[in-house]
């Protein structure tokens, strides 16, 4: 296995032998084979990740995107529509400033919560539980993150065939 480790390394495919986690050695030396991999094993794939942010503040909102969108562009993730509604939505609450008269004197107190809507395509399991975790371990204070995945099956065996005549 070293020998093959030093043939490998020296070549351009090193990246992409390192990729393979099955890798085991021959009898004769610069071969390479490559156990295939048990179905139960094998990755799941995404058609679609809907993020939903949320914060107070626009402006890191805004940030948070672009730090999001560079990241999915160095994984090679393929990134969809990224929006945000104009307005802000707004929570207001209305309390006297007395606690037993003067019902004249009220305070109002508002929270805007601002939104940003990011989709990216054409995902594997992996790319994306690595995706996931890298941003939200860089998630900033104040902003939450809510995340839908839509995941492609097989149709199920009993589904692909046609119906029994009767």
């Amino acid at each position: 296995m070293l020998q093959l480790w030093k043939t490998l390394r020296g070549s351009q495919l090193a990246p992409a032998v390192r990729a393979f986690s099955a890798l085991s050695a021959t009898s004769a030396p610069g071969k390479v084979d490559v156990e295939p991999i048990p179905a139960s094993e094998l990755d799941k794939l995404y058609s679609k990740l809907e993020i939903e942010l949320r914060g107070v503040d626009p402006a890191v909102l805004k940030s948070y995107t672009w730090f999001a969108n560079t990241a999915a562009g160095h994984l090679g993730i393929e990134t969809g529509k990224c929006w945000a509604p104009r307005k802000a939505h707004h929570d207001r609450l209305t309390l006297l400033k007395s606690v037993h008269i003067y019902k004249k004197h009220r305070a109002q107190y508002e929270v805007r919560t601002y939104f940003y809507y990011l989709t990216y395509h054409k995902l594997t399991g992996s790319t994306m539980d690595t995706f996931l975790e890298y941003i939200e371990r860089n998630l900033p204070e104040g902003v939450a993150l809510q995340a839908s995945k839509t995941e492609l099956q097989q149709i199920p065996e009993h589904l692909s065939k046609p119906p029994e005549q009767v």
